[in-house]
């Protein structure tokens, strides 16, 4: 075959460090732009992009040209950066040191836009920790609970 064909929809979560509440309403709207664009600039197709106070979902395509480990660090490095330029609130800001990235399938897409849409509702009734478990088992991934939040 003379051409690489890749369309690989993920679905990545992550939160801030310790879960610190620090995407409020004054910045959320400017964060998650700024993360669909770094996404973007980084040849990975942002599709939605959004979150709660202390964590972000974002669904991309990932490029065939980056590995996704090497996508996450640039996106948390400067979006981390970006923060921390916005006011004595978010000095200290940081994100955990890991990240979930889940497989979306093509039928699912309008899904998971509608669920990132929709994380404000869903908060209501779920936690952060409560959800990121649910998609960690869903998803049958073994894990440590140990090592899961920082």
């Amino acid at each position: 075959m003379s051409q690489s064909l890749v369309k690989n929809y993920l679905h990545i979560v992550f939160s801030t460090k310790y879960r610190q509440k620090l995407i409020d309403e004054s910045i959320e709207d400017e964060l998650y732009k700024y993360l669909g664009g770094t996404c973007n600039n980084l040849g990975c197709q942002a599709i939605k992009v959004g979150g709660h106070q202390d964590h972000v979902h974002i669904l991309c395509l990932l490029s065939k040209n980056i590995a996704l480990a090497t996508f996450m660090g640039k996106l948390k490095a400067n979006s981390s950066k970006w923060m921390k330029t916005h006011g004595e609130a978010y000095r200290n800001f940081y994100w955990q040191n890991g990240y979930g990235a889940f497989s979306v399938k093509t039928s699912e897409v309008d899904v998971v836009i509608n669920y990132i849409a929709n994380q404000k509702e869903h908060h209501k009734r779920k936690t952060f920790q409560d959800e990121y478990r649910a998609f960690l088992n869903s998803n049958q991934m073994e894990y440590d609970e140990r090592y899961v939040w920082d």
